[in-house]
């Protein structure tokens, strides 16, 4: 079978590209082995996203957001420092704003993108890719069914452990936090008063991103040994830590959801492109979640590639052009690795004197407004 656009992944990121290309009358096609339409409960998932503003208009622009079943708007960021008086606010009302974002679950973003593309010709395809082979058009596709797809542009949005760049050889650089991120969903008496709240302990960091006026989903970076612990805890003892760890300014938390954990390594491929060929999203580039800037780096990457795309008057593989996407999001997304890998490690060093600089730190951006709304419009996706 033959394609021009062939896309292995079909999560959130690759079903973003497949729909922002599907009204340019090529032909397309996912490769995706698992349900590429994961079924919402009444329970929130666990796995969730801070969707800058920037990201929806992608999504909007795609005929996605309108389609996204629940999401929640926070309209402001709490970050204070259990080791100093540094703290750190953000309004939107600030950049005359209405919100600063949504804190959407993973699966409401896919079936929206699904259910988006099922209104045109893209196909599914469900099977795993099992090798790839350079043609002098494009590249041949060998699926572990036996099928065999050509395409002239094949695209990698197949994650951190991505297939494709396995197969290609593209070398990238690793960098293992030897932390683990505990992710669960929990529930507060006092609500969230539609805020992100950040909270930097000596050992870890404590995320909490509302799902509604009273529950959120929790993302808790820490040294292998302490997640360790953590999650051997009952359910009962995980939210008296967690309760503690965050002052009871929120009451008691319940756990809602089973409690799980994910090693963070931060990886960035040396090359986003070859001839006929493009990786996207984590395949191209994984962080820290400390920001949860991840998937909003592969909306970008979505958004560059179908714009550089549509502006040539060359062949649809053009490698000049593909280069230049390459460009545009390479300063872009080690950028913000960096930016995270050094917050990480300022927050994890907890000798005196850089535990009253970083204070200090703090206290004078929340009160330079220009140097604030900088920050500010560079977490929005505005750089």
């Amino acid at each position: 079978m033959k394609y021009d656009i062939v896309i292995n992944g079909g999560g959130m990121v690759g079903q973003a590209f497949a729909l922002s290309m599907a009204n340019a009358n090529y032909s397309i096609a996912i490769i995706e082995p698992n349900n590429p339409n994961p079924a919402l409960t009444e329970e929130f998932h666990t796995r969730v996203s801070a969707i800058t503003p920037k990201s929806e208009q992608l999504l909007k622009d795609i005929g996605a957001w309108g389609l996204i079943q629940r999401k929640h708007a926070f309209t402001d960021t709490n970050v204070w420092d259990q080791n100093s008086h540094g703290a750190l606010e953000f309004h939107a009302k600030d950049e005359s704003l209405d919100y600063l974002g949504h804190i959407i679950e993973n699966d409401a973003i896919q079936s929206a993108l699904f259910t988006a593309l099922k209104k045109t010709n893209v196909d599914f395809i469900k099977a795993k890719l099992e090798n790839i082979k350079k043609t002098d058009n494009g590249y041949q596709v060998i699926l572990d069914n036996s099928e065999q797809l050509e395409c002239e542009l094949l695209i990698a949005s197949d994650g951190a452990r991505s297939r494709i760049r396995e197969l290609s050889a593209i070398e990238f650089s690793e960098h293992n936090y030897q932390q683990k991120a505990i992710v669960c969903n929990i529930k507060s008496p006092n609500g969230f008063k539609d805020t992100t709240w950040q909270r930097f302990l000596s050992d870890s960091i404590i995320a909490l991103l509302p799902l509604s006026d009273t529950q959120a989903s929790i993302v808790w970076s820490a040294k292998n040994s302490l997640a360790d612990e953590l999650i051997a805890l009952d359910d009962h003892e995980f939210a008296k830590r967690l309760s503690a760890g965050v002052e009871y300014r929120f009451g008691e938390f319940e756990v809602l959801s089973s409690i799980q954990a994910f090693p963070l390594i931060e990886r960035s491929s040396k090359e986003y492109v070859r001839e006929n060929l493009v990786l996207i999203g984590d395949a191209a580039h994984n962080i820290h979640p400390l920001a949860g800037q991840g998937v909003n780096l592969g909306f970008a990457d979505v958004a560059e590639l179908s714009s550089q795309l549509f502006r040539s008057d060359k062949s649809l593989a053009n490698y000049s052009v593909l280069r230049q996407y390459a460009r545009a999001r390479r300063l872009d997304n080690e950028l913000m690795a960096k930016t995270m890998t050094g917050l990480n490690w300022i927050y994890k060093e907890n000798n005196e004197p850089l535990r009253w600089l970083r204070g200090f730190g703090m206290n004078i951006i929340n009160e330079t407004p220009a140097l604030k709304s900088f920050l500010q419009k560079h977490a929005l996706g505005n750089s």
